[in-house]
């Protein structure tokens, strides 16, 4: 509309030189010409109007929003017509303690309460869009500003008005989904009144008290050695056993031995072993035993 008005202001000038005397009154005539040209594409250009893909615009007509909001692409809209884009893509808002992390400068992590009275610093991070239907909604109530008036401070709020019903360790392990599941609905239900969606949660971090951290880790470490000593106990029982069950067996070997041999075995395999030693090109001298005597063998190797 800015060309347009400015083609309004070349015709007013062009009629004012016509009245003037010469030479300007000489000049009216193109100059007027030129002021309806240039109001001609003023008009036709604000007839036109492109939204870029993901992104909604709302039309407002003399500070009265519109309904209907404009996709993305090519629309023939009234040229009297404001149009004010939304993004309605996924966006992140952050919460760290880390400065680099967050939209806000410096330490942004949220400090709440436990139910036990103990400090404890929450990293987060929101996911969330608008809804594109509700954008003339949150032009006209809320404002292109709804970041900060209502990501932020909803979020917050959510996030210590759950954090006081638990313990600071029971946050750190046992019931953090269950935590980051309340939050998540708390800050879904206050969103949508306000026309934006939330598509994901993310609790990045959670930080105690250095007190309450080295209870933990020394209860975690006295764990880790029961289960330790609990491994090295059923090893030495396994080796117990065997030992056992080798003890068992030498002992049952022992046993057939002894009562399953007799004097004519043991003399039956001696006169084997003499045949066999007989024999034997290594074997020079053989004085062999009377009795029960055991052979004695020379040789000279």
């Amino acid at each position: 509309m800015l060309i347009a008005i400015l083609g309004v202001i070349i015709l007013i000038v062009g009629i004012v030189m016509k009245r003037s005397p010469e030479p300007a009154s000489n000049f009216s005539g193109i100059a007027t010409i030129v002021g309806a040209l240039v109001i001609f594409l003023g008009i036709s250009s604000a007839a036109f109007k492109i939204i870029d893909p993901g992104k909604v615009g709302v039309q407002t007509l003399f500070g009265q929003v519109q309904g209907d909001v404009l996709e993305s692409g090519l629309h023939i809209i009234d040229p009297l017509v404001d149009v004010t884009t939304f993004s309605v893509q996924t966006e992140n808002y952050t919460m760290s303690a880390k400065s680099s992390e967050g939209q806000v400068e410096g330490d942004d992590a949220i400090r709440v309460l436990s139910s036990d009275g103990l400090e404890v610093t929450i990293d987060l991070s929101v996911l969330y869009r608008v809804i594109p239907s509700k954008a003339p909604f949150i032009y006209q109530n809320i404002g292109e500003d709804y970041v900060n008036k209502i990501v932020r401070p909803v979020t917050r709020t959510a996030i210590r008005d759950n954090a006081v019903n638990y313990q600071a360790v029971d946050l750190y392990s046992t019931k953090r989904e269950e935590f980051q599941f309340k939050i998540n609905k708390t800050i879904s239900d206050n969103f949508a009144k306000n026309g934006l969606e939330v598509q994901q949660i993310l609790v990045r971090n959670i930080t105690l008290p250095a007190t309450v951290r080295a209870s933990i880790e020394s209860k975690i470490q006295a764990e880790q050695d029961a289960q330790k000593m609990q491994f090295v106990l059923q090893k030495e029982r396994q080796e117990a056993d065997r030992k056992r069950v080798e003890a068992q067996g030498i002992a049952d070997y022992q046993k057939i031995i002894s009562t399953g041999l007799t004097d004519k075995q043991l003399q039956y395999q001696s006169i084997l072993a003499q045949q066999a030693i007989a024999t034997s090109p290594n074997t020079k001298i053989i004085i062999m035993g009377s009795g029960k005597a055991t052979p004695i063998m020379l040789s000279d190797k």
